[in-house]
C-alpha cells in the first residue's frame, strides 16, 4: 500500500511532462506458482478482465471487487501500482484481456513500445489506446532473443490515451474562433479503418490527410481535418495548410516526447522496484539481527534469573534474601527493557502480528491486578477494576497484547501517584455512548477515592468511533471495547503533552531519574491499539491526574463461524463461585462509585448484592429482610470514622439477625486496619485487602466461613501448586546445550517434582525419544550446535510416525512398543528467541509448544497442563 501511494504521488507531480496520457500503471508478471503467495501478499485476488470488455458497466455501477477472479493460466499481469485517475485497474490481469494480451507479448518480445488498437476504457467507456512498455530485471543487448527477453522480464508499463480528451485539448487551443472538423482513424487495417474520434459525415470542404506516429510502426493511424465553413479561396488553402501542420507537428511533438517520459518513468519503476527488493533484504537481515541479539541476551538473564530463584529457595538469613530479592527484580526489569526494545523495533519493521485465542477479559484484568496490588498497598493508593455486565465473558482476540496495553497504562498510574486511587473501567462502546448514566458517573464530585479526576469524556475527544462517520461494529460479531485507566498523580505538564506517544521520550530531564522508565511503553502501547483497530487518548491536568482511554475491537467468544485456538483458563474461580451461589451480602459504603466496584467483584462469585451508606441504613436493611444476610462487608473508611458507631453496629447485628453474618473489612492496608481492630476489641473481624479481585476474594470468604483449606493460601501459589499436580511423577527431557540453562530448567522442572533427564545434543534426543521410551514431554532448546532443535524434532517425528504406521500395518507388534499405537511425545520449544517468525517455525516443523526464557511457573502450568491431565 505504501509503494502504492508512493508510485501514485508520483506520476501524479509529474503529469504536467506527460499532457496527454490519462495516466500510467505497472504491472507485474506472476507465474501460475506464485499466484497464491502473490495474492496472499497483496490482500487481493487477480481480477479478470475479458468478463468486463464483454459487458461495459455504467460509470456509477463499476466495482472491481466484483470482478470474477482471472482463470488459470501459466501467467498472468496483474496491475499492482496505479496514477490515482485510473487507480480502479489495480488487481485487474492485463493478460486476461484481449487487446492488453496482444499489447503487452508484442511488447515484451520486442522491447519497444507497443500500441492497443482503439477500445472502450474501463469505467469511462470512451475510446482510447493504451502504450505498453515490457520492464526487464536487468539489463538486455539490443540483439537479445525474444526468449531472453521473455524470461528477464519483470512487468509492464502502459500509459493510458484517452483519444477524445486528446484531440478536444488541442482544438480549444488552435482553433478557438474557427470551427475544425477532425477525424482520427486507426488505418492499420485499410479496408476497414476505425474510428478513433469525430463524425463521420461527408462535407464538400477541403480535407488534408495527414499520418499520426503513436510510438509503435505496427500500427497506422490518420487524423482529417477540415473546416466547417469554407472561406474563400486562396484564404481557405492558407489556413488549413498552416493549422493542420502546426496540429500534426504538435500531436506528433507531444506524442514523441510522451514516448520518451514513459521510458523515462519505466527506468524509475525499475530502480524503485530494485529498491524495493534491497528494503526487503534490509528488513530480513534486521529481524534475524532481532532474532540473534534477542537470544543472545536473553540466554545469560535466563541463567541469571533462574539460579537466583534457585537460591531464593536456600536457607538464607533476611539481608541475603533481600539482596537476591533487589538482584531479581533488576534483572526481571532489563529482561522487561529488552521486551520493549524489541517490540518497538518489530513494530517498525511490520513484524508485530496479533494472535486470535479466545481469552476471559475478567481474567486478565485480575491478573495486572495482583501484579500491582503490592505497589499499590505500599503507597496506600487504592486499586480498582469495574468491568460492565454487557462486555462478554469470552472474547477473541490477543489477551497478551491487550494486558501489555493495561500494563504499560496501570504502570505510569502507579508510578506517578502517590495518593488517591487508579481506576480501570471497561465498557462497550455502545454502552457509554447511549446511557447517561455511564458518562455522569465521571463528575469529580463523585469518584473512586474522593479525589477530582480528569474527566474521561475529554480523553475520547476526537475518536473515530464516537463521530457519525465512525463505525461501532465492522462484522456482525465485533465487540468494540472501550478502557479507561483514570489516576489522581502527578499529571503531564500542558508542555509535555503533545510528545507523550513519541517513542524514547520522557515528559522531562528528571523523569527517567526520579521514577525510571525508558519513555517506550505507551509509544508500544499506541501501535497496539492501532493492529486491534482501536484508538488511544489522553487527559491529563497538572497536580490533578491523568485518564488514558483507548478503544480495542475483538470478536464475540460465542462466534461459531471460525475455529480459534482456546487459551488455558484457570477454573478455580468458577469452581469456588458455585459453592458461594445464592448467598447475600451487604456492603457499607457512602461512596456510590466504589460500592459499585465492591458489587461487581462480589456478584461475580455468584452473591446477592445490597448496597447501604451507613450503619442506620445497614441494621434497617438486616432487620427488615425476609431472609438473612449470610455476610457483611464494611468499607474501611466508614469503619475507622466512628469506631463508637461501629462497636454499636456490631452489638446490634447480634440481636436483630435471624443467623449473625460475618462481618469483613474492605481494606487498602492491611497494617492500619488490623491496628484499628485490635484497638476496638472487636475479634472475629475479617479483613479482606484491597484491590478486589475474584480469586482474593472467594479465598478470604472461604476461608472465614470455614472453608480454609479450599483458599488461596497466598497470590501465586496456585500455579505451584496445579504445576506440583501436573508434574510430580512425570518423566521430562530436557535439551539444552547451555548447562546454564540445564541446571535452571532441570531445578524449576525438579522443584515440582518431575524426574528429569538431561541432554545437550540434538543426536542425544533424538536416540533417548525413539520409542519405546518413558518420556512424558521434552523441552528443546532451538539453537543448538551441530543439529538445531528444529531438525531434531523433524527427526523425532519422522522416527514416531515411521513407527506408527509400521504398528497400524501390522508390521510391528504394539506390545513390543509398551501397547502405545500412536507415538507423540509433546515438546516444547525453549528458547530466548521472542520473534514471530520463530513461534511458527517451531509449529511448522512439529513441535507443540513455545516456553520463552526466562520462564516462570505460570508460563510452565499454561503450556503442561495442555498435555497432562
Amino acid at each position: 500500500m505504501n509503494l502504492q501511494m508512493t508510485f501514485a504521488r508520483y506520476t501524479e507531480r509529474t503529469a504536467f511532462e506527460r499532457p496527454l496520457t490519462s495516466g500510467v500503471a505497472y504491472a507485474v508478471r506472476v507465474l501460475h506458482s506464485e499466484r497464491e503467495q502473490f495474492e496472499k501478499h497483496q490482500g487481493w485476488t487477480i481480477k479478470r478482465m475479458d468478463t468486463l470488455e464483454k459487458n461495459p458497466v455504467h460509470k456509477d455501477d463499476y466495482n472491481p471487487d466484483l470482478f470474477e477472479p482471472s482463470p488459470i493460466q501459466e501467467e498472468y499481469a496483474p496491475v499492482i501500482f496505479a496514477q490515482d485517475i485510473i487507480s480502479h485497474v489495480i488487481s485487474i490481469d492485463l493478460l486476461s484481456g484481449k487487446e492488453d494480451r496482444e499489447n503487452v507479448l508484442r511488447a515484451r518480445k520486442s522491447g519497444k513500445g507497443v500500441l492497443t488498437a482503439p477500445f472502450p476504457l474501463l469505467k469511462t467507456n470512451r475510446l482510447g489506446v493504451i502504450l505498453t512498455f515490457a520492464v526487464y530485471k536487468r539489463d538486455l543487448p539490443s540483439n537479445a532473443t525474444p526468449n531472453e527477453r521473455i524470461q528477464a522480464t519483470n512487468g509492464y508499463l502502459g500509459g493510458v490515451f484517452d483519444v477524445e480528451s486528446l484531440v478536444e485539448k488541442l482544438l480549444q487551443q488552435l482553433a478557438s474562433k474557427q470551427k475544425i472538423l477532425v477525424n482520427v482513424l486507426d488505418t492499420t487495417n485499410q479496408s476497414y479503418p476505425i474510428s478513433m474520434y469525430g463524425s463521420n459525415a461527408s462535407d464538400d470542404g477541403l480535407e488534408l490527410v495527414s499520418h499520426l506516429n503513436f510510438g509503435d510502426p505496427f500500427r497506422k493511424h490518420e487524423m482529417r481535418c477540415r473546416f466547417k465553413q469554407k472561406p474563400p479561396w486562396p484564404w481557405l488553402a492558407i489556413t488549413t495548410s498552416i493549422g493542420i501542420l502546426v496540429i500534426a507537428l504538435l500531436v506528433g511533438h507531444i506524442f514523441h516526447a510522451t514516448v520518451n517520459r514513459i521510458a523515462k518513468v519505466e527506468d524509475d519503476c525499475h530502480k524503485m522496484m530494485e529498491l524495493k527488493k534491497q528494503a526487503e533484504a534490509a528488513d530480513v537481515a534486521k529481524s534475524q539481527f532481532l532474532a540473534t541479539v534477542s537470544h543472545e541476551i536473553r540466554t545469560p538473564m535466563n541463567g541469571v534469573l533462574g539460579m537466583l530463584h534457585m537460591l531464593m529457595d536456600t536457607d538464607l538469613d533476611v539481608t541475603q534474601l533481600d539482596y537476591v530479592r533487589t538482584a531479581q527484580a533488576s534483572g526481571k526489569a532489563l529482561v522487561a527493557l529488552i521486551n520493549e526494545v524489541l517490540d518497538q523495533a518489530k513494530i517498525e519493521s511490520g513484524k508485530l502480528e496479533l494472535e486470535e485465542v479466545q481469552f476471559d477479559l475478567r481474567a486478565v484484568l485480575d491478573d495486572v491486578l495482583s501484579l500491582f496490588s503490592g505497589k499499590a498497598q505500599d503507597k496506600g493508593v487504592e486499586l480498582a477494576v469495574f468491568i460492565s455486565d454487557r462486555v462478554p465473558e469470552m472474547l477473541i482476540g490477543d489477551p497478551g497484547r491487550f494486558r501489555q496495553i493495561i500494563t504499560n497504562l496501570m504502570g505510569n498510574s502507579i508510578k506517578f501517584t502517590e495518593k488517591g486511587h487508579i481506576h480501570v473501567t471497561v465498557h462497550l462502546v455502545e454502552e457509554v455512548i447511549d446511557s447517561i448514566e455511564v458518562e455522569t458517573e465521571f463528575s469529580s464530585n463523585n469518584t473512586l477515592s474522593g479525589f477530582p479526576v480528569a474527566d474521561r469524556r475529554q480523553s475520547w475527544k476526537g475518536f473515530r468511533t464516537f463521530s457519525q462517520e465512525g463505525s461501532i461494529h465492522p462484522f456482525s460479531d465485533s465487540i468494540n471495547i472501550i478502557v479507561s485507566v483514570e489516576d489522581t498523580g502527578e499529571g503531564i505538564p500542558i508542555e509535555a503533552q503533545s510528545r507523550v506517544f513519541t517513542p524514547f521520550m520522557q515528559v522531562g530531564p528528571s523523569i527517567s531519574r526520579t521514577h525510571g522508565g525508558t519513555g517506550i511503553g505507551l509509544s508500544i502501547s499506541k501501535c497496539l491499539v492501532n493492529l486491534m483497530k482501536g484508538e488511544i487518548g489522553f487527559v491529563s491536568i497538572p497536580k490533578i491526574g491523568s485518564t488514558f482511554t483507548f478503544t480495542a475491537v475483538f470478536t464475540s467468544g460465542s462466534s461459531s463461524s471460525k475455529e480459534y485456538k482456546s487459551q488455558q483458563i484457570n477454573n478455580q474461580t468458577n469452581s469456588v463461585s458455585s459453592e458461594f451461589r445464592g448467598k447475600r451480602a451487604l456492603v457499607v459504603d457512602p461512596r456510590s462509585v466504589r460500592a459499585k466496584v465492591s458489587r461487581y467483584h462480589i456478584q461475580r462469585l455468584g452473591i446477592h448484592v445490597e448496597v447501604v451508606s451507613d450503619w442506620k441504613q445497614g441494621l434497617s436493611s438486616i432487620s427488615r429482610g425476609s431472609s438473612a444476610f449470610n455476610m457483611v462487608l464494611i468499607e474501611q473508611e466508614v469503619w475507622d470514622q466512628d469506631l463508637n458507631g461501629s462497636a454499636h453496629f456490631i452489638d446490634n447485628l447480634e440481636k436483630i439477625a435471624i443467623t449473625t453474618p460475618k462481618v469483613f473489612l474492605l481494606s487498602n492496608s492491611i497494617s492500619s486496619s488490623r491496628a484499628n481492630t485490635t484497638t476496638s476489641g472487636v475479634c472475629n473481624l475479617t479483613v479482606i485487602p484491597k484491590p478486589l479481585r475474584a480469586s482474593m476474594l472467594a479465598a478470604s470468604l472461604q476461608r472465614a466461613m470455614g472453608d480454609g483449606n479450599k483458599g488461596n493460601p497466598r497470590n501465586g501459589e496456585v500455579p505451584s501448586l496445579s504445576l506440583r499436580n501436573l508434574l510430580l511423577g512425570r518423566k521430562i527431557l530436557i535439551v539444552d546445550d547451555n548447562n546454564v540453562n540445564l541446571k535452571v530448567a532441570a531445578g524449576a522442572l525438579r522443584k515440582y517434582g518431575a524426574d528429569v533427564v538431561s541432554a545437550s545434543r540434538g543426536m542425544e534426543a533424538i536416540e533417548l525419544l525413539t520409542p519405546p521410551h518413558r518420556f512424558d514431554a521434552c523441552f528443546m532448546d532451538i539453537q543448538m550446535p551441530e543439529m538445531d532443535g528444529f531438525e531434531a524434532t523433524r527427526r523425532i517425528r519422522d522416527s514416531e510416525q515411521n513407527i506408527n504406521d509400521r504398528i497400524h500395518f501390522g508390521e510391528l507388534s504394539v506390545e513390543t512398543y509398551n501397547n502405545i499405537s500412536n507415538w507423540h511425545v509433546p515438546i516444547l520449544a525453549m528458547t530466548a528467541d521472542v520473534i514471530q517468525a520463530t513461534h511458527e517455525a517451531c509449529l511448522r516443523c512439529g513441535m507443540d509448544g513455545y516456553v520463552s526464557k526466562p520462564f516462570e511457573a505460570e508460563q510452565l502450568y499454561r503450556e503442561v497442563s495442555r498435555f497432562f491431565h
